[in-house]
């Protein structure tokens, strides 16, 4: 593990508590009240085609991800920029500009979730009115990945024009561009590592190398990244050693964010952790069935073979039977426990600097989380 390395060559500092003056109640409130503004001038500038209604289909997708959306992500992007300037940059202006790159956040995950819902059904919430004949697999990919391309060109026309001029303008623009390949690309290994309706089941795929790939680049890049490196380029950061901690501590908690996130979606119930998990039943790679192989008999091999990527509800109990035989719920308690402690041992030993406090309260609410949304 990086993290591990890297704190053997760090010496141990102290850091006070920097307190936010804005709450994130307050800070969604003036998000959203901003986002007609935006929205409208978005529509205007971008030239949006009237032929076929495609002013209609983009103007649907946005009013559905923005005003719907948790704003989880976003709503770092203005934390993080009061915590590394000045009460003199805090203009209206540029708290506005903040905003925006919130937007932009949000549609750049929105983009990475339509991808990956080429895989399920949760698109077709967003089309209502759709007649039967969508469900064909081969137009409702083409219809998502055409949605997608529309938010993709959504968060570059944002930031090209607000942030047009400015010194942080390009290293935004390759930010995004950077950590949505990365996204991309590791959902296309996610994909082929899921192990859903076919047999034989090839368990040479459930390895823990694949599986921090898919974590690192699938889920800490733009989830935990991409709003702080963000705020860090428009408040004008340049100090290299300052991105490379911010990139190996939240790369770390991405990882120990979704550990959890696998391990409660199968022994919580769903209404605990606020959504239906089918993780086994889809066949996913995850840190439950990749730790089971590597402790599982050449007997409790087969079952796994046999039970896992199986929505049959037996099937899905004896696998969840095997993970408790395995003792699963025993080592993921060492994991949280140990990862904890490293990620606080390291957060000890970083320099310190205004980002200390964002780190240390976003650890507490990483662990022994009942929920904790992204």
């Amino acid at each position: 593990m990086y993290l591990r390395r890297l704190l053997d060559h760090n010496v141990r500092m102290t850091h006070s508590v920097t307190q936010p003056w804005i709450t994130t109640e307050d800070e969604s409130r003036e998000m959203m009240a901003l986002w007609p503004d935006v929205f409208r001038d978005f529509m205007h500038g971008a030239k949006i085609s009237r032929v076929m209604d495609v002013d209609k289909c983009i103007t649907r997708i946005l009013q559905y991800i923005i005003p719907g959306g948790k704003e989880t992500r976003g709503l770092t992007v203005p934390y993080v920029y009061r915590l590394l300037t000045s009460n003199d940059q805090l203009t209206e202006n540029n708290i506005r500009l903040t905003r925006i790159l919130e937007f932009c956040v949000e549609m750049l995950q929105a983009h990475s979730l339509f991808l990956e819902d080429i895989q399920n059904e949760y698109y077709l919430k967003l089309h209502t009115d759709l007649p039967n004949w969508y469900r064909d697999y081969n137009f409702l990919s083409w219809a998502i990945r055409d949605d997608a391309s529309m938010l993709e060109y959504s968060f570059y026309y944002l930031i090209e024009k607000h942030f047009d001029g400015k010194k942080c303008c390009t290293d935004l623009l390759v930010t995004f561009h950077d950590i949505l390949w990365k996204t991309i690309n590791n959902q296309w290994v996610d994909l082929k590592s899921t192990n859903f309706g076919t047999k034989p089941r090839n368990q040479d795929l459930f390895t823990m190398a694949r599986y921090d790939s898919i974590v690192e680049y699938k889920t800490s890049h733009y989830s935990f990244l991409l709003p702080v490196i963000a705020a860090m380029h428009f408040a004008g950061i340049k100090d290299p050693e300052m991105f490379k901690q911010a990139e190996t501590i939240l790369l770390e908690m991405g990882r120990f964010f979704q550990v959890r996130d696998d391990y409660m979606g199968c022994f919580e119930e769903s209404e605990v952790v606020g959504k239906y998990n089918t993780d086994i039943q889809k066949g996913k790679c995850t840190w439950l069935v990749v730790t089971a192989l590597d402790c599982a008999t050449p007997e409790q091999r087969k079952i796994l073979k046999e039970c896992y990527g199986s929505s049959d509800p037996e099937k899905v109990e004896r696998v969840k039977q095997l993970f408790i035989d395995l003792k699963l719920p025993d080592r993921y308690s060492i994991y949280e426990d140990e990862t904890y402690n490293l990620l606080n041992e390291f957060l000890q030993q970083m320099s310190p600097g205004p980002l200390h406090s964002f780190f240390s309260d976003l650890l507490g609410k990483l662990y022994r989380r009942d929920k904790f949304e992204l």
